[in-house]
């Protein structure tokens, strides 16, 4: 027979030893900062040992704490596998959710390209500007914008979102656009957007109020289509448009490319770091966004917390 401490005092343990934080231990399981207190203190008493080490409102793990935390872990670890081992239709299908600009003008394309590599797997794309609640919703990883990261989500890097300004060579010609000043004078696509006030910025010039008749899109795609049918010029993101670009459909007028300090990032549950699908498409997705180093200004690629 076992003598094991009841099992939820184990799991806020590996949590809490993860985190060395109890309020980020409770994010992570729904549960008070208090509660995984009571817990922790609970399995001390229990043991007859000091786990954590508490001073000045912080806690950080002990001696003992340290040798038992990495076991604790490797062994809930088996203990997910073991259960995912008979769950094998869900481990062979992978359910991303992401916007639809990244979906349609980047991750589509370059899909099947991940399945060469992992040939066992089906791939299920959603997209929805909706944030996905990996609590109710059927979602292994989502692809998405904003300032990150997220606990207690494990969120990765990817690159900061950056614009450039973009048309056709059709309506640069009509309207001579020959320096940044002249797209003072011209119809913009989505004027309001902060995109244009940091190019503006970073080109020294006062970005005028946005026309009350100007045309306003919801998504990038509906941006570079509307460029490319000639009704403006729109700031879009060079590594959604390669293709359009070196095709001659669409121009970037300037050479400058401004970076803001949102990004784009790959998030998934916490305690599903260690699924072997996930692994390989986060592997997949770094190897595959490293190749367009090349196609975009250096500070795209430094995470907002270090530019």
């Amino acid at each position: 027979m076992r003598h094991l401490p009841p099992l939820p005092a184990i799991r806020v343990l590996e949590a809490a030893a993860r985190h060395e934080n109890f309020t980020l231990a409770a994010a992570e399981l729904g549960m008070t900062q208090a509660a995984v207190s009571y817990q922790i203190r609970l399995l001390e008493e229990r043991l007859g040992l000091a786990l954590f080490v508490r001073a000045r409102q912080r806690v950080s793990l002990s001696d003992a704490g340290r040798r038992v935390a990495p076991l604790v872990t490797g062994a809930l670890d088996q203990l997910s596998n073991a259960f995912e081992a008979v769950t094998g239709e869900d481990e062979g299908v992978l359910t991303i959710s992401t916007a639809q600009t990244f979906a349609t003008n980047w991750l589509a394309g370059r899909l099947g390209a991940f399945q060469v590599e992992r040939p066992e797997l089906a791939v299920r794309l959603q997209t929805t500007s909706e944030m996905v609640d990996f609590a109710r919703d059927d979602v292994d990883v989502g692809i998405r914008m904003g300032n990150g990261p997220w606990p207690p989500l494990r969120a990765h890097f990817l690159f900061r979102l950056h614009g450039t300004p973009v048309c056709s060579p059709d309506y640069r010609n009509r309207h001579t656009i020959r320096e940044p000043a002249d797209l003072l004078r011209v119809p913009r696509l989505n004027p309001e957007d902060i995109w244009w006030r940091l190019w503006f910025d970073a080109e020294k010039l006062a970005a005028p109020d946005a026309s009350p008749r100007a045309i306003r899109l919801d998504s990038q795609v509906a941006e570079g289509n509307a460029a490319l049918s000639g009704h403006g010029v729109a700031m879009l993101t060079p590594l959604f448009w390669k293709a359009e670009l070196a095709a001659g459909r669409l121009v970037q007028l300037f050479p400058r490319v401004t970076a803001e300090p949102r990004a784009i990032w790959l998030v998934y549950p916490e305690h599903k770091r260690g699924r072997a699908k996930i692994k390989a498409f986060r592997d997949w997705l770094a190897r595959a966004v490293a190749e367009e180093r090349g196609f975009a200004p250096p500070e795209a690629f430094i995470p907002p917390s270090e530019a």
